[in-house]
């Protein structure tokens, strides 16, 4: 079957909403303006969805999301005020990001007003990536130079629609060998992917080391470890067992619960949705 690349998402604040485009600039750091922005506390701490589910309610667009945009970055909320910001400027600030210590530019404190109001915690700040070569890959699997801004470890995740119908069987399988009532079919947005593929065998993904789209490659890393987020409803914002019960099941390798791959590219250029893949 012909592989064909079916969705692509751009994140431009760190665990923000998913913004679904029909073209992206892939950069060697990722989908331009992808995890560009981050949510910190006082300490500065990465705040995420894993900790405030309400993050995922902010949608956050920059001009490669929506081409309305004027200005580096726009927010918007339920019952806030739109927000719409310029690239910062000024002195580095240090980010904690799980295990990593890095670097962004601070917004204005109006911005960390915004947010805390918006979700209820005080002293949160938003800080700009304005040099993502600084952040350098996990060594085992990448290469010198190789970087990213502030995606958890690398720069791009693929996912295949293949691999989630097999996924959503397993669940249905187990749902009813535990005379639970059938769920309803995960969507791919529960993985945050920033390629969506289709067109192949289950999990043949994880055997690639390379994937080609529109003359663009990007070299694969390793297969992606999920978190709780992934339990996460992004419509309800309630957290329920699934995926991680069953992915525990069927695809643990060690600690991790594997889903999806993490890709590197190695040039530059325009890729669309409905673009065939190449891989090998």
């Amino acid at each position: 079957m012909t592989l064909k690349l079916t969705g692509l998402n751009v994140h431009p604040v760190k665990s923000t909403a998913i913004r679904p485009v029909e073209s992206a600039e892939v950069l060697l750091r990722g989908l331009a303006d992808d995890r560009s922005w981050i949510v910190v506390d006082p300490d500065g701490v990465m705040v995420s969805a894993r900790q405030v589910h309400d993050l995922f309610a902010i949608v956050a667009d920059t001009p490669a999301t929506d081409p309305s945009v004027s200005g580096a970055l726009r927010l918007t909320a339920p019952g806030m005020p739109t927000l719409s910001l310029d690239q910062p400027s000024g002195p580095l600030v240090p980010v904690r990001l799980f295990s990593q210590d890095l670097y962004g530019i601070a917004t204005d404190a109006s911005v960390g007003e915004w947010l805390s109001t918006t979700l209820g915690r005080p002293g949160l700040r938003l800080l700009w990536c304005d040099d993502p070569s600084r952040r350098r890959l996990n060594p085992a699997y990448s290469s010198p130079g190789d970087h990213t801004a502030y995606a958890d470890g690398y720069p791009v995740t693929l996912a295949s629609e293949a691999s989630l119908r097999q996924l959503n069987d397993w669940i249905l399988e187990g749902a009813l060998e535990r005379g639970e009532e059938p769920p309803e079919p995960l969507p791919v947005q529960r993985f945050r992917p920033s390629l969506v593929i289709d067109g192949e065998e289950p999990f043949v993904e994880d055997h690639w080391s390379y994937v080609d789209i529109a003359g663009v490659r990007f070299r694969m890393a390793m297969p992606t470890g999920r978190c709780v987020v992934t339990t996460l409803d992004i419509g309800s914002l309630r957290t329920g067992k699934e995926p991680i019960r069953t992915l525990a099941r069927h695809r643990r390798s060690g600690s991790d619960t594997l889903f999806a791959v993490n890709l590197i590219p190695e040039g530059t250029g325009t890729i669309r949705v409905g673009d065939e893949l190449s891989v090998g």
